[in-house]
């Protein structure tokens, strides 16, 4: 099998990729709205705010961002209303924006960017600034998230932005660890059906490092609420002190909360200490593969940490797909890379390139595919060692115990080998409120023949097919499906993404799919540029 898989990526090399820089450059906003051109149609039903955030801005002054997630907040806004569609942007008007603004540098350091010293400081001001606590940064560049019908942008510190969908303006900047012990939370957050919310922080203290299951309850008590009545309903202890594990987002089914334990790895005292070592955040990060990778199940009704100690070969995931709860285990979908090392990649400098500096470092990166995990939840001391615990019958994913109580978790792939011609797929989405936690068979993503997504695929997880959408020199983000009204069918609606091109000849768009049949009904063309952004989601009104 290795050996398949080595020749495989040999294979599927890249040569003479377009430069994409423009996609990654700083853009005007564009405040006031501006009516876009449909071509097509879009269906009189779709009625709402296409939602997205993502970095906009890469300097102030003469100083630059090193890293594409340290670009300043910009948050876009397609509002469909009667096969209309119109849109406009704003910067985040954050902390950290406003006082790199006034200083016109850079003075807040973020995840790939040091924040050099003020250099109207004498020398030794100057040093002695190497030794304060770095400021956290509020650009939450990263998703849209909802807390009690209010809807924050996020990223992965313990601050958030709460926006008025409507116009864009930042209403209030909230503080996780005013509230809980955590020091921040995933931009990933997952909802029962009542509107309970659940996230993960992580926190550090002198008993070591801790992953922490947090419920947010649906109501507000008072109107003034914001995450008010967080609670952590549990801890689960770090496999090392000093060096928790790095993770984006986390699964959840109806009745468990599944974290994925990985050996992508933050070395605390790395993080620290990286001021006086003259060094980004970034750099506290490492891939650490002679760890294995390990799932975590915890019970959400009780908090309990459940013993079953399962284990499955180093990987990284940045997004899970789905989970779901099936004949006494629990099955979990997600977008995993064999080489944890991507992080570094996406350095501005990497994905600006051209010609054949850009190839090698695309040829260099991971590629992402869905692979599908089994996790019998029963586990008793007289089951037998070698054998699969697995009783699946449509899953190849197996479940091994071991002589030392350990059970070991082989993946199923979830789909064709065509789409290792489409260099895999991430930015997964499901029709989440009726299929979120529940058996499904369709998910949707980008496919990446290039360091963004250069294609829109659907993946059929039961019969392992794929749909495309693709149009030469344009580069979808992440399709968010939208049900349509009065139907049950997992796939009876439409995909929204937006389309950008580096192109300056061409327009950017938002497109609509069938997302039953892929087939593109209309696009918004509109006249302003933008860059690749990372996530967001539909408001229906």
């Amino acid at each position: 099998m290795e050996g398949t898989h080595q020749k495989k990526a040999v294979f599927h090399k890249r040569e003479r990729l377009p430069c994409i820089a423009p996609l990654l450059t700083t853009v005007e906003e564009t405040p006031q709205m501006v009516s876009t051109q449909v071509r097509g149609q879009f269906p009189e039903w779709l009625s709402g705010y296409l939602l997205r955030i993502g970095p906009g801005k890469f300097e102030f002054g003469k100083d630059e961002y090193s890293h594409w997630f340290d670009g300043m907040a910009l948050l876009h806004q397609f509002r469909m209303e009667k096969g209309t569609v119109t849109y406009r942007s704003k910067f985040l008007q954050s902390d950290t924006y406003k006082a790199n603004s006034a200083h016109d540098r850079i003075v807040i350091s973020e995840f790939g960017t040091l924040a050099l010293p003020d250099p109207c400081k004498n020398v030794f001001e100057r040093f002695m600034s190497k030794f304060e606590l770095p400021a956290i940064t509020d650009n939450t560049n990263v998703n849209y998230v909802q807390y009690k019908g209010d809807y924050y942008v996020s990223t992965e510190t313990n601050f958030m932005n709460k926006v008025d969908i409507k116009t864009l303006e930042k209403t209030e900047k909230v503080d996780w660890s005013k509230f809980i012990a955590v020091n921040g939370a995933t931009a990933h957050p997952h909802y029962d059906p009542d509107g309970t919310a659940y996230n993960m922080g992580n926190s550090y203290g002198p008993h070591g490092s801790c992953y922490n299951v947090i419920q947010i309850p649906p109501e507000k008590v008072d109107l003034g609420d914001t995450v008010h009545g967080a609670q952590v309903i549990c801890s689960i202890a770090s496999a090392e002190r000093m060096k928790p594990s790095y993770y984006h987002s986390f699964g959840m089914t109806r009745n468990y909360i599944i974290f994925i334990e990985q050996p992508l790895k933050m070395n605390l005292w790395k993080i620290v200490t990286s001021r006086i070592r003259g060094k980004a955040f970034s750099d506290g990060i490492s891939w650490e593969p002679q760890y294995n990778t390990r799932f975590h199940v915890v019970d959400k009704h009780t908090g309990q940490l459940l013993p079953g100690m399962y284990y499955t070969k180093p990987f990284v995931t940045f997004h899970q797909i789905n989970a779901f709860e099936d004949q006494g285990c629990v099955v979990i979908d997600l977008c995993c890379q064999d080489d944890g090392r991507s992080l570094e990649v996406y350095q501005l400098q990497n994905l600006r390139k051209a010609g054949e500096g850009l190839d090698q470092v695309y040829n260099s990166v991971g590629r992402s595919f869905p692979r599908r995990f089994v996790l019998p939840l029963h586990v008793s001391l007289n089951d037998p060692e070698g054998e699969n615990l697995s009783p699946l019958s449509y899953s190849s994913a197996s479940a091994v115990k071991h002589a030392d109580g350990k059970i070991w978790c082989s993946y199923e792939n979830l789909h064709p080998e065509e789409l290792e011609e489409e260099g895999g797929v991430e930015f997964p989405q499901i029709n989440y409120g009726q299929f979120s936690g529940k058996k499904y068979r369709f998910f949707y993503g980008c496919g990446f023949r290039h360091l963004v997504g250069d294609s829109l695929i659907k993946v059929d997880v039961v019969n392992k097919t794929l749909t495309i959408w693709r149009e030469d020199g344009f580069y979808p983000s992440e399709p968010v499906f939208v049900p349509a009204p009065g139907t049950r069918e997992e796939d009876g609606g439409v995909i929204l993404s937006v389309v950008i091109t580096p192109d300056q000849n061409e327009n950017n768009f938002l497109l609509v799919l069938d997302a039953k049949n892929f087939e593109e009904l209309g696009r918004a063309e509109v006249p302003v540029r933008m860059p690749y952004g990372f996530h967001g989601t539909f408001v229906a009104t």
